[in-house]
């Protein structure tokens, strides 16, 4: 009854203000909010590789879940299954503390990552840790694993201070490359998980992400995303081909689940902070792409200059009677129309059709009950704009008297 009564007062207050970034990433929210929305928008500034990434860590994340619990109900424990690990849990902390068993009062160090999430926000998020499966790998290359679980308490020495989460005006980075994105590729559980199934989905991502390209043997397998030196992984000794057999390999390996959690939770904070605003402000404020809007501009500016035309050759032509320039109102209403739709980023019409563009000229229908409002107030305001230009054009060359040249 409780939990009914929590998730009531969640919906009632989730109608009455915009989703929080976790929100999104949990698939809790609606069109044109969604997670699907979000990875347009980073598609079209060429940054999807970031979400891609975290996406992907997730389900490394819930594979290794899914592991634990495997084993855990065969009936024996981490600690008999994978020594290694344990120990190396139980030294430095895991995120997968309460699925192995370990104390409740041994937790991840957050010394120099911090408190990232809310409690709120990682009971959202754990909402998604049951849909996944793993992930395919490319097995390649093998060198030497580097320190990779600290986030920097501090900017880096190539960041800039101010804004060391800056998804922007970064070279090399992944936020400049402009490419089609791939859907990744998931793994149908037909058969219990393996320490080397976990091995395979992060050479994956290794490969795919924190590699350069000139590096891997098809350049065409990394997209290389942008995080600071301290975050960066160079080398990657394992191979899903091959089972780790040294007491070097097997301390390595112990870290495969926790390997990247530090990255991903900067990619977190980087889209937090600096993608997901500029997202709200496109898409609850807004429901134009970028391309669309620049066709009404183009339009609206052709449109004007032919109204215009119109209106000065009637008044010059001196043409009667005198009402026919109430005609007018049709050109300046388009082009007044597209020109302020443009400045506005908003089509009144498509806001009171429910639409809202997801790639130029195609649309999908508005769920989110509170951007339905928000929007539906701007296109009310947007068309007392255009009323009102329109009709102040068409008195005044009703009203110019005509005198022909």
């Amino acid at each position: 009854m409780d939990d009914q009564q929590q998730q009531d007062d969640w919906a009632s207050n989730r109608n009455n203000r915009l989703p929080s970034f976790t929100e999104v990433l949990s698939r809790r929210t609606r069109p044109p909010v969604d997670l699907f929305m979000f990875y347009l928008f980073l598609q079209r500034e060429g940054a999807e590789d970031i979400l891609d990434f975290w996406l992907d860590v997730q389900q490394h994340e819930n594979l290794c879940r899914a592991y634990f619990k495997d084993v855990r109900k065969s009936g024996r424990t981490i600690k008999e299954d994978w020594p290694q690990y344990w120990d190396y849990a139980r030294r430095r902390g895991s995120i997968y503390g309460t699925v192995v068993g370990l104390n409740p009062e041994t937790k991840r160090s957050t010394a120099s990552t911090g408190e990232l999430l809310s409690e709120q926000d990682r009971r959202n998020l754990a909402a998604t840790d049951e849909k996944a499966a793993g992930r395919s790998t490319s097995p390649r290359l093998t060198p030497g694993i580097s320190e990779h679980t600290r986030v920097a308490s501090t900017s880096p020495t190539n960041d800039r201070p101010s804004t060391p989460f800056s998804l922007s005006g970064r070279t090399p980075t992944l936020f400049n490359m402009k490419r089609a994105s791939r859907a990744p590729t998931v793994i149908p559980r037909s058969s219990a998980i393996t320490r080397q199934d976990l091995i395979a989905s992060a050479e994956r991502i290794f490969f795919r992400y924190l590699t350069p390209a000139g590096n891997t043997v098809n350049s065409q397998e990394s997209h290389e995303i942008y995080l600071p030196p301290s975050l960066r992984i160079h080398s990657f000794p394992l191979s899903s081909s091959a089972e780790p057999k040294s007491q070097s390999e097997m301390a390595i390996m112990a870290q495969i689940p926790d390997m990247f959690h530090g990255q991903k939770e900067y990619c977190f904070r980087a889209m937090e902070q600096d993608a997901f605003p500029r997202f709200l402000r496109a898409k609850a404020f807004g429901n134009l792409t970028p391309i669309s809007a620049l066709v009404r501009l183009i339009l609206g500016l052709v449109i004007l200059w032919i109204g215009l035309a119109t209106a000065f050759s009637l008044v010059f032509l001196d043409v009667k009677p005198k009402s026919k320039r109430f005609f007018l109102f049709v050109p300046f209403t388009l082009a007044i129309l597209f020109l302020v739709s443009h400045q506005y980023e908003l089509d009144p019409i498509l806001v009171f059709l429910g639409q809202s563009e997801t790639t130029p000229f195609r649309t999908l229908r508005i769920k989110d009950p509170y951007v339905k409002k928000l929007l539906l107030g701007r296109a009310i305001w947007v068309s007392i704009v255009v009323a009102v230009i329109v009709t102040a054009l068409t008195l005044i060359f009703w009203g110019v008297p005509g005198h022909r040249l």
